[in-house]
């Protein structure tokens, strides 16, 4: 694994802003825009992912990070369900609920393996700038 010396080199927080960014522009649609609860929820959750990640290293202890890392992939799963609920919804066409929902799944396997990657490196305490 590449050495982070930034929550800005987290692949998945990465990938965790691209999405927030798709989210966003999707949701200024007509449509979307008008269901102010649905989409203050999809961009709250979109935004917890990637906000979860840096809150967590910056923590700067190990169990901490693995603590907000945890609850960002519950947040990405959160907004994968919600994604089914705009495409339902008629606010997304079928292949932004393909590519939205894809990218969701792949955040979550992204920080599931940086979380079991932390379990198991028992020497790395700490994360310092």
């Amino acid at each position: 694994m590449a050495k982070i010396e930034r929550f800005e080199d987290i692949k998945a927080w990465q990938l965790s802003r691209e999405l927030v960014k798709k989210i966003y522009a999707l949701s200024k649609e007509p449509k979307f825009s008008k269901d102010f609860g649905f989409k203050d929820q999809i961009t709250r959750a979109a935004v917890s992912v990637m906000s979860n990640i840096a809150e967590g290293f910056e923590r700067y202890t190990k169990s901490e990070f693995i603590q907000f890392l945890v609850i960002a992939k519950g947040s990405v799963g959160e907004v994968r369900s919600q994604v089914y609920v705009a495409y339902d919804s008629g606010y997304i066409v079928e292949q932004d609920f393909l590519k939205l929902k894809g990218d969701c799944e792949i955040i979550s396997r992204c920080l599931w393996n940086l979380i079991k990657y932390l379990k198991g490196n028992q020497k790395a305490e700490s994360f310092s700038n």
